[in-house]
This record gives C-alpha cells, sequence and structure tokens, in this order.
C-alpha cells in the first residue's frame, strides 16, 4: 500500500466500529464470502502451559439462531460456539481469555458478554462499538466485563466511516480505563504511528502488526513496528496470527523469529493468543501446534510467564 492508499484509508474506519454507516453509491451488492471453520481436531500440545495462561484473542461465532449475524457482515462462518470454545481451551492448557467480537457480529456485543458472565472471573471481552452508544450502553458493557473496543483498519472487513468519529469514541471509552485494539494492512505501521502515539489510553497491535515473514526481519514495515514498539510505553503487541505472516506453510517456524524479536524488544508488553477460530486464514492451523510454538519464541521460563499470565493479568486486570 503506497502513501496515498494509506492516507486515504484514514480518513475512514474499516470494520464493524463503524459498518452501519458504510454505504456505496450505486454499487452492486457483493456476494457475502464464507470462510473456513477451525480444525474440528485439535491436538494436545506437548508444551504445557503455566497456570492461568491467557489466551488474549479469540472469537465466538453464534450460535446464529441465538446471536444473529449483521446484515452487513463481511464473511459467512459456521457456529463457533462458547461450548466448543470452552473444549479447546481445556485441551490445549488456557485457564484465562479475552474474548474479541468478531465483526460478523456487528456491534451485537452479547455473544461475548453473555460468555462472561458464565465463566466467573475468567473471560473479559472487547467489544465493537460506535459513537452513537449512549453513556449508558457503554458503562453497561464495561460492567459486563469489557475492557477495551476494537477497530480493524482493512479494506476486506468492510464499512467506511469518518474518522472524527474514531476520535470521539476513543476519547470516552478512555475515561471508562479501556484500552484500544487496532488491526491494521500489512506494511502500514509507519502511516498510523502518529495517530496511535496521540491516543489517550494503551493501544494493542493484532496479529503483530500483521508482519509478513517472506519480507525478512529487515522490512521496513516490521523495523518500524518495533521502534514504535520500543518508545512508546502505550503500545502492546499480541504475539498471535503465525499462520497469517507465514510464507512457508505449516509448520510456520519462518514467522517464529518475528515473534520473537517482538518479545524481545518489549517483554513487559507482549501478550499471547490464539486467534480461534481463526477466521479469514489461508491456512488453517491446528491450536495445539500453535501452543507447542510458544516455547521456540519464548524460551526462557521468566519470559513466558510474562507473555501467557502476567502482561494479560495486568493489561485486562484480571484479579489474582
Amino acid at each position: 500500500m503506497n502513501r496515498r492508499e494509506c492516507l486515504h484509508l484514514l480518513t475512514g474506519l474499516a470494520g464493524a466500529a463503524l459498518v452501519g454507516e458504510a454505504s456505496a453509491q450505486g454499487a452492486e451488492p457483493k456476494a457475502i464470502p464464507t470462510i473456513m471453520p477451525p480444525d474440528s481436531n485439535p491436538k494436545m500440545p506437548s508444551f504445557k502451559l503455566p497456570p492461568k495462561s491467557c489466551d488474549t484473542h479469540t472469537h465466538i461465532f453464534g450460535p446464529a439462531s441465538r446471536y444473529p449475524f449483521a446484515e452487513k457482515r463481511p464473511y459467512n462462518t459456521a457456529d463457533a460456539p462458547l461450548e466448543t470454545f470452552r473444549s479447546l481451551h481445556e485441551k490445549i492448557g488456557v485457564e484465562r481469555c479475552v474474548i474479541v467480537n468478531a465483526t460478523v457480529h456487528g456491534t451485537d456485543n452479547r455473544v461475548v458478554t453473555d460468555a462472561i458472565a458464565q465463566s466467573e472471573g475468567a473471560y473479559k471481552g472487547i467489544a465493537n462499538v460506535n459513537d452513537e452508544m449512549n453513556e449508558k450502553e457503554l458503562a453497561s458493557l464495561d460492567k459486563g466485563g469489557i475492557c477495551g473496543c476494537r477497530f480493524a483498519f482493512l479494506k476486506r472487513l468492510g464499512g467506511v466511516g469518518d474518522m472524527t468519529k474514531f476520535q470521539r469514541i476513543v476519547h470516552r471509552v478512555a475515561e471508562l480505563g479501556w484500552h484500544i485494539d487496532v488491526y491494521f494492512e500489512p506494511g502500514t505501521i509507519a502511516e498510523f504511528a502518529p495517530i496511535l502515539t496521540a491516543l489517550p489510553a494503551p493501544y494493542v497491535i493484532d496479529h503483530m502488526g500483521t508482519v509478513q515473514a517472506g519480507k525478512g526481519l529487515d522490512d521496513p514495515g516490521f523495523t518500524a513496528l518495533l521502534d514504535l514498539q520500543k518508545r512508546d510505553e502505550k503500545c502492546w503487541v499480541k504475539i498471535t496470527g503465525l499462520e497469517r505472516a507465514s510464507a512457508a506453510g505449516k509448520p510456520f517456524h519462518d514467522a517464529v523469529q518475528f515473534a520473537k524479536a517482538l518479545i524481545d524488544n518489549a517483554p513487559d508488553r507482549v501478550i499471547w493468543g490464539t486467534d480461534w477460530p481463526h477466521p479469514n486464514v489461508k491456512i488453517m492451523p491446528n491450536d495445539g501446534d500453535l501452543v507447542d510454538l510458544i516455547p521456540l519464541y519464548a524460551p526462557d521460563e521468566k519470559v513466558r510467564q510474562k507473555l501467557l499470565v502476567d502482561n494479560p493479568a495486568r493489561l485486562f486486570k484480571f484479579s489474582s
């Protein structure tokens, strides 16, 4: 993406946060693509996660009969309900998690808050919001275990909105003590850095900044991420999406060096997640295999404790 395209993108928000305002004057409606379901047989990982490990980026889809998908959703998906979600975490050893509301549910966050209510304090959530929500609605989400909101600056995830409204909503949620979760197109971190450093709250960059392993560690997009992570104390990075970053495919070892570089760069501001059920991936991973990558990019036990337990407990305010 060149500078002109990126600056054009900065005039709006792509994603569920403002999807209700999306419109295409005179455009023909496009068919909604259907994404792959997750691997139905997750492996038991060889690596044992420490107690209170937290999966900080995971989703629940449906069931659509109870939690209908948004009319203007960017993709169709099979149900990936709470029961399957729990079964996966039990198998791989996750005790805590943060449920990120996906764009298929729009700004209906019940699929997240209902799961949190049943978790006995083990779950927190990231909501989809918009500037039309009133203070009572935001306060209700906060009470329901929401601790952040997400904005996806991706063309493929739909809607375009007003950047002024983005600024308003982030200032409103900052007053609740929330952080901002952001998802970018590959190679755009440098263009967004001025906006991010000016945010009134901590922010978390999804999927290692959508790094592309085939471009190498010296890729300007990745070095821009390392620079931002190092110099801005508000910047956190999710060690997720190695399957998205990989150019070589399974077992995704070519992406390990990028995860390790980010962890070594700011070990107190990195968090880990599975991204189950892995929406919009080209190669579907097995979650047991993803867990077994952890000791490759975090070989030190003390660093793993930060990545998996201590850092998420601090950012998401889990009780001890």
